[in-house]
């Protein structure tokens, strides 16, 4: 049933019945590019929320407007638990909406707030799904580009989803190497280097804020953090973001090491995307519940190499430059849990991260504005004035620099040759081999093998290789171990038997073999009794894909059967149908004067419902009573009255035509011995 809901004339979209489908309610989200209302689907009864863009945001060449719309087709293309579904998107009047899933709850900003520093378990345990989340994306050839802990959340039954895939772009040439007409918008706080510098995004931006939010959540702040977002952004350019360990002492060093691995600043030296993130989580979370305070080996594998990060050419720097400030545009405080662009201006650039988001716009169309690596020019040559004339000295020096010179950039060549290249060797492919075949293949290679974990899969047969770590083909040290991941096969759960289970329990007994329950049927059943199951759809033992829907057949206890009353009916028709409808017929019979015989003279009960099994007693007719006309000839006539009114009879008197007036009976009719009607009349002809 429909929610009334107030028109505000405040804000005039609260009340209003967009697209006639969409009742509109109160506003959850301002931003600088829409706004979100909490609202009620009144074609399907259920609540959503309504992403509604503001009409001012419309340019010229529709370019706010394209964007929207393509916000609903990339993340209707996905379908995931842990992904904020859209169900519709349209237009009504020039007003653009998008129409996704409604999360009751908070944010993973909410927790941080609250929580922060928290166990690297708990961490790991939060940022799993939000990777689950960006895999499925980066599967389907989509970014998010502004993942952030306002953009998790989580409802109140604890299920977490990313939101907001309104930046997200299909992976093309096209995004590869821009950003959206030389704009880049983002959180600063989160923003990957390479997005600072030139906007380039693939999956290993989203990886790189995903590690951010990883550290955020395990020491309660942010990793870079300055006076204005333009150094803020600085930093994740020439900064390496610092351990975790060095704020909360006692972290492993192979937490530290994920960190790292997520956040490297050459995006070379990061997981490729989320799914490679998420085998990495796996292996540190798998070592933190087996209590392991280090482990050498794990660290080794999931550092980033040194490298010397360099980028696009310098860029001018000046930390309190107002033109840089106002070429960065910063939230404003936001606390609901569907998060947009905010449209504030960051009017404090000194207060903390709990009260002001930091998405900025940069535009690098002025390209001064934004700092970045280089290698720093030689320092200038300066006249020596103390210097000698003396040419052949000086040339003797300059041929000594020189060789010096010589040597040292044959020891940086070969050094550079051994580190980044002579020490590796690269990963044989091995997916699709059973683990032994791989650990074969590894030996040969000169490397070591370890399978790190199982997983289901739709297309690798059980016990054979899903993926490595390093993939194939990628660099890896001689004699270092490459991990895999071994496939459980197809991951498959029966059906219970849910037959004489109660309504929860059954439902219980689904979702605990990660299926869906759909609903109860209500079904008669002869003797199973009302609120149990009869059985399921499908039926038990069926093997299904996980989150499958089953329905279960629910008792009503047996069919009613409405009684039809057969008094004075024929009996045998009456019992015929009776047992058809499934009732037990019991059968007397009587005499009776005025219902003939063969029919019912009663039937209990004769009125109301039964149900099968139940009984029907039927008192059938066997007419009038006959009883034997007794001997009375030759008794006196007051004698022979009395003797057959006491058997039952009526008595009527004739005078025989020669009677004498004696009063002895001389005939009887009927005769003696006879059988008549108990009731009827007998004739006594008396002399």
């Amino acid at each position: 049933m429909e929610r009334t809901v107030e028109r505000d004339l405040s804000d005039p979209m609260v009340g209003r019945l967009l697209d006639r489908r969409y009742r509109i309610g109160p506003r959850i989200a301002r931003g600088g590019m829409a706004s979100v209302y909490e609202a009620t689907d009144v074609r399907l009864d259920r609540v959503v929320a309504i992403k509604i863009m503001h009409p001012g945001m419309g340019d010229d060449d529709g370019e706010f407007a394209a964007r929207f719309v393509r916000e609903a087709r990339h993340a209707a293309r996905l379908s995931h638990t842990n992904v904020v579904g859209v169900f519709d998107q349209g237009e009504e009047n020039g007003t653009v909406y998008l129409a996704m899933e409604y999360v009751p709850g908070h944010t993973l900003r909410d927790v941080i707030r609250k929580e922060s520093p928290m166990p690297a378990t708990k961490a790991l345990a939060l940022i799993e799904p939000i990777l689950a989340a960006l895999s499925a994306a980066h599967a389907a050839g989509l970014i998010h580009r502004d993942i952030k802990p306002e953009n998790v959340l989580i409802s109140d039954d604890g299920r977490v989803k990313v939101a907001d895939f309104g930046l997200a772009k299909a992976v093309s040439a096209d995004t590869q190497h821009t950003a959206t007409g030389g704009v880049l918008i983002g959180t600063v706080s989160y923003l990957a280097p390479e997005l600072v510098v030139d906007g380039r995004a693939d999956a290993r931006a989203d990886v790189y804020a995903a590690g951010v939010v990883l550290y955020e959540m395990l020491t309660g702040r942010k990793p870079h953090e300055g006076a204005s977002p333009i150094q803020v952004a600085y930093k994740h350019v020439h900064e390496d973001v610092p351990p975790p360990s060095a704020v909360v002492p006692g972290l492993p060093a192979y937490v530290d090491a994920l960190v790292a691995r997520a956040t490297a600043r050459d995006r070379s030296h990061r997981p490729a995307d989320a799914r490679v993130l998420l085998h990495q989580v796996h292996r540190v979370r798998q070592a933190l519940d087996e209590g392991v305070p280090d482990d050498p080996e794990l660290v080794a594998d999931l550092a980033p190499p040194l490298a010397v990060v360099v980028l696009e050419p310098e860029l001018e720097h000046h930390d309190t430059d107002r033109a840089d400030e106002r070429a960065l545009a910063a939230d404003a405080p936001y606390d609901s849990p569907y998060d947009v662009e905010q449209d504030r201006e960051h009017t404090d650039p000194l207060e903390g991260s709990d009260r002001y988001h930091d998405t900025t716009t940069i535009d690098r169309q002025q390209p001064s504005r934004v700092p970045a690596t280089r290698t720093p020019p030689p320092p200038p040559v300066v006249a020596d004035p103390w210097q000698s004339d003396e040419r052949p000295r000086r040339s003797r020096r300059g041929l000594v620099l020189l060789l010096v010179a010589l040597l040292l950039a044959v020891g940086a060549g070969a050094g550079a040759w051994y580190f980044g290249f002579a020490r590796y060797t690269s990963t044989p492919g091995v997916i699709g081999l059973t683990a032994a075949q791989a650990e074969v293949r590894m030996d040969k290679a000169g490397l070591g093998f370890r399978v790190a974990d199982t997983a289901y899969s739709e297309t690798v047969a059980k016990g054979e290789i899903i993926s490595t770590d390093p993939k194939a083909g990628e660099r890896v040290l001689d004699d270092g171990t490459v991990t895999a991941v071994v496939s459980l096969g197809l991951e498959r759960y029966k059906v219970p038997k849910l037959r004489g289970d109660t309504e929860d329990e059954a439902q219980a007994a689904i979702q605990d073999l990660n299926l869906e329950f759909g609903s109860s049927v209500p079904t008669y059943h002869p003797t199973i009794p009302e609120g149990q199951v009869i059985g399921s759809n499908p039926k038990a033992g069926t093997p299904l894909k996980p989150g499958a829907t089953v329905d279960i057949l629910l008792s009503r206890g047996p069919r009613p059967i409405k009684v039809v009353d057969w008094t004075g009916k024929d009996a045998d028709k009456a019992e015929a149908a009776l047992t058809k409808q499934g009732l037990e017929v019991t059968r007397t019979e009587d005499f009776s004067d005025t219902v003939d015989e063969g029919d019912v003279i009663q039937q209990t009960p004769s009125t109301g419902s039964l149900v099968k099994g139940d009984k029907v007693e039927l008192t059938v007719s066997e007419g009038p009573e006959q009883v034997e006309i007794p001997r009375v000839v030759g008794m006196g006539q007051s004698a022979a009255e009395n003797k057959l009114r006491d058997a039952g009879f009526e008595v009527k008197i004739e005078q025989h035509p020669d009677s004498i007036g004696l009063g002895w009976v001389v005939k009887v009719e009927p005769g003696q011995g006879d059988l008549a009607d108990k009731g009827s009349t007998v004739t006594l002809i008396v002399i």
